[in-house]
């Protein structure tokens, strides 16, 4: 039964929406209506052109073009006569955003939010860009609405030929050229990746910058195992480089999206969920190389500040922090020096609490941004202030850690931006690694008490009644079917747990969800995975997600899933099914490495030694928190206090009032031992 309408006199088809991206645009005078099939038919009747408007709720220029244009009578006007107009929140329906991303991409070259994409009828798109000023946004709507009415059938021939190219796949290979898996690929994509990188701020060598997480996780263990120095300098510069830069909250915590400068100091001031879940398994991993102080900071507040500023404190983590607020980009996180003046610090020596803060946050030519503001970063280490300022380096971090909770309470007293609640699955799955990943690298139970509530929060509130997952945490009335991303990234967070808590319920249950996503997901002409399920309403196109990005690429990490859980269940139909999609994209790997870097690393694993670590006894807990505080990358561990594993890979290993270490490579095992020392030596690369 159709629902009344929730539109009144003051708002439009939005009002009654959970989306805060939709609420945000509830009482524009543009007519917005939520995606549905019935908005299409009635598209159809009206023979409208329809616009599809998609952004999130955190996007700084999303609010630009709503100011400028959305909330503009005159402007809406012209919308509502000639135009179906339907608002999506991009984080709750990625499907229909990569869609129309695409196609924007295919008309001119680049794409972003909003995006803005008109289309016939029938979903199939005409026209976009992204955002528009109001001027340029009229004289386009009065042009395209004439160009549909005056040579409808034009229209239609642009629109099919648009399609076709939609349809096209992101990879180039078929079965039939599969390539032979070779340090060779993997050399040839290091080195053209090299010719693009940044050595002296770190990252690419272009602006804005991501951090792009997987791209230097999977760097990092190149440079280690194949002992290139050059590139692990490069990893580190870049790791320390954001670390000291705007990009990163000094005061709170935390990561913004990116940096719209090369030297990361100016961000885009927008705070996500999977940007810092992702940072902090990167920082967890160089800290297990290095033990870099650095790294374990960053690690600690980024950890802290999700905790405070991103969670309900029961396991549930949402998705965004704004960037603006009071209508400003960055008003919350900026700083005057006449603000930072009137704050009483701490004394220290010679009454130089000021000059101590001022230098360390660069409240000078280097930290100035705009309208006298300045956004704190770092340039010196701790132990060269702490030295110019005549105090011990323990001195100078408690002094430090002082000052920012000073500063964190003024800050506090500000209007905080937007903050929304909803929780994405595939990202609270990334947390759960993350903290996974936190655990190793520190040793600190309280990560894995964390992570296991997490992943209870996503039992209890991401599964339909029939037991599909789904992508954003159930809602009466609201419940949308799991894309391959939740699927992925939920199996190899339950995989992450298994590796820290050798309790075989987490490992079953990402070998569970994994056969679902085969069932719902893959497409059995070519191996690879379709992004949307076989359950869902079917869009104009349905695709496939191949390159990494932000995110790594929903297929690449359903690749590397099944690749693990083929050497746990000693499966060869997942080992198989792994080889099978990396062997479609080797063609593409060498010339755009960072778009597969996920890819990259799982081709270390059949192109290096690989090797199965199994501790098996009454002390087996203990030996694998040794272990796994090591980074080891090329290893699988698996393990069990008694002789009660289901596992094949457990099977035999077990021997009464005895702890063994056995590690093995392609199925065959060294004699087993029980120190970690020894193991460490037969696990080095």
């Amino acid at each position: 039964m159709k629902q009344p309408s929730m539109h009144t006199s003051n708002s439009n088809h939005l009002l009654g929406e959970k989306s805060l991206y939709l609420q945000q645009h509830a009482k524009n005078p543009v007519d917005w209506h939520p995606w549905s099939t019935e908005i299409f038919e009635q598209a159809k009747r009206e023979n409208k052109l329809v616009l599809i408007s998609i952004g999130y709720s955190s996007c700084h220029w999303c609010h630009v073009m709503e100011n400028e244009s959305f909330v503009d009578s005159a402007t809406a006007k012209i919308m509502n006569d000639n135009f179906i107009c339907i608002k999506v929140d991009r984080e709750e329906r990625p499907d229909i955003d990569q869609i129309y991303m695409k196609a924007v991409q295919i008309m001119t070259g680049s794409g972003g939010w909003p995006l803005n994409c008109f289309t016939l009828p029938d979903g199939k798109p005409i026209y976009g860009g992204t955002y528009f000023p109001n001027a340029t946004w009229k004289d386009l709507l009065t042009r395209l609405s004439k160009f549909y009415r005056e040579t409808p059938a034009q229209a239609y021939k642009y629109a099919e030929e648009l399609t076709q190219g939609i349809h096209q796949p992101e990879f180039a290979a078929t079965i039939e050229s599969q390539t032979t898996f070779s340090k060779e690929i993997l050399e040839a994509t290091v080195n053209e990746w090299k010719k693009n990188l940044d050595n002296h701020d770190g990252g690419p060598n272009r602006s804005p910058k991501f951090p792009l997480p997987n791209n230097y996780e999977f760097l990092l263990r190149y440079a280690l195992e194949e002992k290139d120095d050059v590139l692990l300098k490069h990893v580190n510069l870049t790791l320390k480089k954001m670390a000291y830069g705007g990009i990163y909250d000094q005061i709170g915590g935390g990561f913004a999206r990116y940096s719209t400068d090369s030297a990361w100091k100016i961000p885009h001031f927008e705070k996500m969920l999977y940007d810092n879940a992702q940072l902090i398994s990167l920082y967890s991993k160089a800290y297990q190389v290095n033990k870099d102080p650095l790294y374990k900071q960053i690690i600690l507040e980024t950890t802290a500040f999700l905790k405070k500023e991103m969670s309900d404190g029961n396991g549930k983590y949402y998705s965004a922090i704004d960037a603006d607020s009071e209508g400003e980009e960055g008003k919350f996180y900026v700083w005057t020096k006449n603000e930072l003046n009137t704050i009483s610090f701490p004394p220290i020596k010679n009454n130089k609490q000021h000059e101590l803060v001022f230098d360390y946050f660069n409240i000078n030519e280097r930290g100035f941004w705009e309208h006298n503001n300045y956004i704190p970063v770092r340039h010196s280490d701790n132990q060269t202030l702490a030295t110019k300022y005549d105090l011990s380096l323990e001195e100078f971090e408690l002094y430090i850690t002082e000052v920012k909770s000073k500063l964190h309470t003024v800050r506090d007293s500000r209007i905080r931006p937007g903050l929304d609640t909803k929780m994405i699955t595939s990202w609270n799955a990334l947390m759960v690694t993350a903290l996974c990943n936190a655990y190793q690298a520190l040793g600190d139970k309280t990560y894995l008490e964390e992570a296991i509530k997490c992943m209870n929060t996503i039992n209890a509130n991401s599964f339909s009644t029939a037991g599909n997952l789904l992508h954003v945490e159930s809602q009466k009335g609201k419940l949308k079917t799991g894309y391959l991303e939740d699927y992925s990234f939920t199996a190899s967070a339950l995989i992450s747990l298994y590796k820290v808590t050798f309790d075989e319920k987490w490992l079953n249950s990402a070998r569970h969800l994994s056969e679902a996503a085969i069932t719902q997901f893959q497409d059995k002409e070519n191996g690879m995975f379709w992004f949307t399920s076989n359950l869902d309403h079917s869009l104009i196109s349905r695709t496939k997600e191949i390159t990494d990005n932000v995110i790594p690429s929903s297929n690449s990490e359903m690749a590397n899933v099944l690749f693990l859980l083929g050497e746990y269940f000693d499966e060869t139909k997942y080992t198989n099914t792994a080889s099978s999609m990396l062997s479609m994209i080797t063609l593409d790997m060498p010339r755009w490495g960072s778009a597969y870097s996920n890819w990259a690393n799982l081709m270390m694993n059949f192109t290096n030694p690989f090797k199965q670590t199994v501790i098996s006894g009454k002390d087996a807990e203990a030996k694998r928190k040794n272990i796994a505080s090591h980074y080891l990358p090329n290893m699988l561990l698996a393990g069990s206090v008694n002789n009660n594993s289901e596992l094949p890979i457990l099977s035999n290993r077990f021997v009464a009032d005895k702890t063994f270490i056995y590690v093995c490579e392609n199925k065959t095992c060294k004699l087993p031992v029980e120190s970690t020392a020894d193991a460490l030596k037969l696990l080095s690369y």
